[in-house]
C-alpha cells in the first residue's frame, strides 16, 4: 500500500497537477492538505474518474482537509471534537490502517494569540491520537522543522516560527507520548532533503527548503514500510504547490 501526503495550497488551482499525479503516480491513499474549498467546490466528480473516493472536510478559502483513496474509506472523522472551526484533521481506516490527514496550524509569530493556539492545538493532538488503537499513521503539513537538519540554514531560522525552540518541543512531546516513528528520518538521516520550498528567489532550485511534511507512524507499521522519500519531481513545472509530496509504501 501506498499512502501519500501532500499540502496541495489549493486543489482547485492546482487540480490539473493533481489528477496527473494520481494518474502517474497512482498512490492507494492520497491526504490532501490546504484544500482551500468548501465541501460543495471539491472537484469530486474529477477525483471520482480517476479512480479515487474522496472523503472531505473544506473549509471556505483557508485549511480544509481531504482523504483521496482506491479503497474504501470506513470511520470517518473531521476534527477532534473539541468545537475547533477551522478544518484541519480528517481521519478514517484504510485497509486496516487507521489513517490521520492533518494541516497544523502555521503559527503565524512567536508570542501571537496563533502561535499560542499553535501550541494548544498539539497538546489536545497528542492526547487525541493516544487513545487511538491498532496500525496508526499520522500524516500531513506538520508546520515544524523538527531539527536543525530539517532547514536549510539553521543560523537563518534559528528561533523562527516553524523552528522554535517551543514549537519543536511540542511536536516531540507529540511524537513521545504516541511512541511514533518519523519514517522519513528513520529511513534518511542524511541532510539537505526537503519538503517545501518558498516560492520566491528561487528557493526551489537552489534547494533552500524545510521539511515540514511528515508521515509518522505506530510501531506495528515501521517493520512493515518498504520505502519512503519526497517526490521533488512534483514540485517542479508550472503552477506548483510550494509542498512536495511526501509518501510511503508498505507491504
Amino acid at each position: 500500500m501506498k499512502i501519500v501526503t501532500w499540502n496541495i495550497n489549493s486543489i482547485r488551482a492546482r487540480l490539473e497537477r493533481l489528477i496527473d499525479y494520481l494518474k502517474t503516480r497512482s498512490p492507494d491513499v492520497l491526504c490532501l492538505q490546504e484544500l482551500k474549498c468548501t465541501d460543495e467546490q471539491f472537484p469530486r466528480t474529477e477525483i471520482e474518474a480517476a479512480g479515487y473516493r474522496a472523503e472531505v472536510f473544506g473549509q471556505k478559502t483557508y485549511n480544509g482537509v481531504a482523504i483521496l483513496s482506491k479503497l474504501p474509506v470506513t470511520d470517518v472523522v473531521r476534527n477532534m471534537g473539541d468545537g475547533d472551526e477551522q478544518s484541519r484533521i480528517i481521519a478514517g481506516t484504510v485497509g486496516g490502517i487507521r489513517v490521520v490527514g492533518l494541516y497544523a496550524p502555521n503559527g503565524q509569530a512567536l508570542g501571537t494569540p496563533a502561535f499560542e493556539y499553535k501550541l494548544e492545538w498539539y497538546a489536545k493532538l497528542s492526547r487525541w491520537l493516544h487513545s487511538m488503537k491498532g496500525p496508526l499513521l499520522v500524516c500531513g503539513d506538520f508546520n515544524v522543522a523538527p531539527e536543525d537538519i530539517d532547514t536549510w540554514d539553521p543560523v537563518l531560522w534559528q528561533g523562527q516560527t516553524l523552528c522554535s525552540p517551543k514549537e519543536r518541543e511540542a511536536f516531540a512531546a507529540m511524537v513521545k507520548a504516541n511512541s511514533f516513528t518519523d519514517l522519513f528520518r528513520a529511513r534518511h538521516p542524511e541532510g539537505g532533503r526537503f519538503s517545501w520550498w518558498d516560492y520566491r528567489a528561487g528557493a526551489f532550485h537552489k534547494n533552500q527548503g524545510l521539511r515540514i511534511d511528515h508521515i509518522l507512524v505506530s510501531a506495528d507499521l515501521v517493520s512493515r514500510c518498504t520505502d519512503v522519500d519526497v517526490d521533488r519531481e512534483a514540485r517542479k513545472g508550472t503552477q506548483p504547490s510550494d509542498h512536495a509530496p511526501v509518501w510511503a509504501e508498505f507491504s
